[in-house]
């Protein structure tokens, strides 16, 4: 089945183990014992027109939402609309998502295999296989910085939402606001990049407006949700946590807003369009 538009993912309905689960646990030196809810983990592999690209460790929630933005950030797809069916297997902590896309992704994407098919005793190919981890990708145009009172007790107020980490934590969040400055959904995974696929997944399966807004996590800042943001398309990253070297020279190469925010400071511009590298 073909994809009209990206909201209309097609999937096959699958019963996802819940996202924790309590478990017993005893104090160290007492005889007392209790209980605790703690986050649940899947290993799912991901295969693309019958041909298995990753086994990725995610939070079993918006199965969904992530295969498109692992698909975008990934450079496997351009479009959403180059996914034309998602179904999904398996049970309890090993599922299975058989994604087809459009021959021109899958052609690309067989190209990118036969590249890193020899890592472990090639040179050149290891040359290549540095050039898709540090790959060419599109300058933005560059995007006004968001007004300071944007940010103003932005950690408490991303509490709402992080439910499965208020309830348990050990999961990370990635959250978009608006151009008005409103905070619009969020997403949570064990893994940081993975809570930052499901959130650009989730945008462009909503179709929601990139333009003037930005994206909201909770980790480090490192290279490759650098490269998640830019592949989206999104302006501004801001970061709860301290970015990397490498991060902050792409995203002044690439004209992205990085904004870092920390505990008990203002938040620091880090990478200004109008001051970014050409």
């Amino acid at each position: 089945m073909t994809l009209k538009h990206p909201a209309c993912v097609a999937s096959t309905p699958l019963a996802a183990p819940a996202a924790s689960i309590r478990y017993d646990y005893s104090q160290l030196g007492e005889h007392s014992q209790a209980s605790a809810d703690l986050a649940e983990e899947v290993a799912l592999a991901i295969a693309y027109n019958g041909i298995s690209q990753a086994v990725m460790l995610v939070s079993p929630t918006d199965l969904d939402d992530f295969i498109v933005g692992f698909s975008i950030g990934s450079g496997i797809i351009a479009s959403p609309n180059e996914i034309y069916d998602v179904s999904f297997s398996g049970s309890g902590s090993a599922i299975h998502a058989d994604v087809q896309i459009a021959n021109r992704a899958f052609w690309n994407l067989k190209t990118q295999r036969r590249q890193l098919a020899g890592t472990s005793g090639c040179g050149l190919c290891g040359v290549e296989a540095v050039e898709q981890a540090l790959p060419e990708l599109q300058v933005l145009p560059g995007a006004p910085l968001p007004p300071p009172q944007w940010l103003d007790g932005l950690r408490q107020r991303i509490s709402a939402f992080q439910p499965l980490g208020q309830h348990c934590g050990a999961v990370h969040a990635a959250l978009y606001m608006n151009a008005r400055g409103e905070l619009l959904l969020g997403r949570e995974d064990i893994g940081r990049h993975n809570a930052l696929d499901k959130l650009i997944g989730a945008l462009l399966r909503q179709d929601i407006a990139l333009a003037g807004g930005l994206a909201i996590v909770t980790s480090r800042c490192s290279l490759e949700l650098i490269q998640k943001v830019l592949r989206a398309g999104i302006q501004t990253l801001v970061s709860l946590s301290s970015p990397t070297g490498l991060a902050l020279q792409w995203a002044r190469r690439h004209r992205l807003n990085l904004i870092h925010l920390p505990h008990h400071s203002a938040p620091r511009v880090y990478s200004p369009a109008q001051e970014n590298c050409p």
